[in-house]
């Protein structure tokens, strides 16, 4: 027990000595690890000034998504069963989950890029302001394919080339991993929400903000397309039919003005009357019914319209992520002179080897 109790003892003595010499060490090479602190300070201060700020825009916003129900869901079910198909339960596609990766969407992302805004009294697309951000048009100067490629606002992307194709795809690629993230922040809360990284400050807030318009509009518009679809047919029917109700009422007012004064024994030359008639009271309980259907389709179409609620948007001045001339004295400080430390104690290391 003594012995062990020695080479315990003995152990910890060499430790504290090897502290000390390692100590006394790097206090004779203080002038070397001040000097490098210096020049990681005056590293860190540069690299504030020339590094460039993120700015951060983020959207919030909540889907409203009314279901039928109650005595109008009585109502539809009655219409369907007479064979008449007026919308009623919208899908849950974009529910969710759905939804965020309907944002980061290839699809989404390229049509907000060709979204218009105007930057200096000029009207431009997205896209052209991310190619001015980054200053690709000077790199694209001795590329002939390229350098003439314009993103003009609201084109029709069917047309692009394979070029424009191509750099679409890479400011989506450029975006989706840098830029764009879009999620829940709160699972058990159904609100979304949409941030934007950018060192250009208007890009993140017009980015954010066309995404949010974009999106929306392409739910509302998927959502609620039956129950439009099916509104339009009832009031195409609607109109076709009062046409005939007005066709057959004028046609009882000639055929009875043709039969003005007629001999009651030529009954046959009242049948012309008669027959449109019957044609009146036909459309008439026709167009009673189409009517009553054809509310019953409005009322629809508004249940299944989502409301999207921005609860959030982006208000200048954004956000702005960046390195004071504090912070990088500091950090640059600190990194530089532990690299220092570590170069000094392992050049001694292998000298003692």
């Amino acid at each position: 027990m003594d012995t062990i109790g020695s080479n315990n003892e003995m152990s910890l003595k060499e430790l504290v000595d090897t502290i000390k010499n390692w100590f006394f060490f790097l206090l004779t090479q203080w002038k070397i690890i001040i000097f490098a602190g210096l020049i990681g300070g005056c590293l860190g201060i540069t690299y504030s000034i020339i590094k460039k700020p993120i700015y951060k825009a983020s959207l919030s916003f909540a889907l409203e998504d009314e279901k039928t129900g109650g005595n109008l869901g009585n109502a539809l079910g009655l219409a369907t069963s007479l064979g008449l198909d007026i919308g009623g339960e919208g899908g849950s596609v974009f529910a969710g989950a759905n939804l965020t990766e309907l944002l980061k969407s290839r699809n989404m992302v390229e049509q907000t890029l060709l979204s218009p805004i105007k930057v200096d009294g000029k009207l431009i697309s997205l896209a052209e302001m991310y190619i001015q951000n980054n200053d690709w048009r000077e790199k694209w100067q001795n590329d002939d394919k390229i350098k003439s490629i314009q993103f003009l606002p609201n084109v029709e992307r069917k047309g692009f080339t394979r070029e424009q194709d191509s750099i679409l795809g890479k400011i989506y690629e450029n975006l989706s991993k840098e830029s764009l993230n879009v999620g829940q922040k709160d699972k058990k809360v159904a609100i979304i929400t949409i941030d934007v990284s950018s060192k250009n400050e208007l890009f993140a807030k017009y980015f954010c903000e066309a995404l949010a318009k974009e999106v929306g509009n392409f739910y509302i518009e998927t959502k609620s397309e039956k129950a439009r679809l099916n509104m339009d047919i009832l009031e195409r029917q609607t109109d076709s039919i009062r046409g005939e109700l007005n066709s057959a009422i004028t046609g009882v007012a000639v055929a009875n003005d043709n039969t003005f004064n007629l001999n009651p024994a030529l009954n046959v030359r009242r049948t012309p009357s008669a027959r449109r008639q019957v044609d009146i009271q036909a459309n008439t309980a026709i167009l009673t019914e189409l009517v009553k259907q054809t509310e019953l389709a409005k009322v629809a179409l508004r249940k299944e319209t989502p409301l999207i609620q921005i609860i959030d948007s982006p208000i200048l001045p954004l956000y702005k992520e960046h390195i004071g001339k504090l912070k990088g004295l500091i950090i640059g400080s600190f990194i530089v002179a532990f690299l220092t430390v570590a170069f000094l104690v392992f050049k001694k290391i292998i000298h003692t080897i």
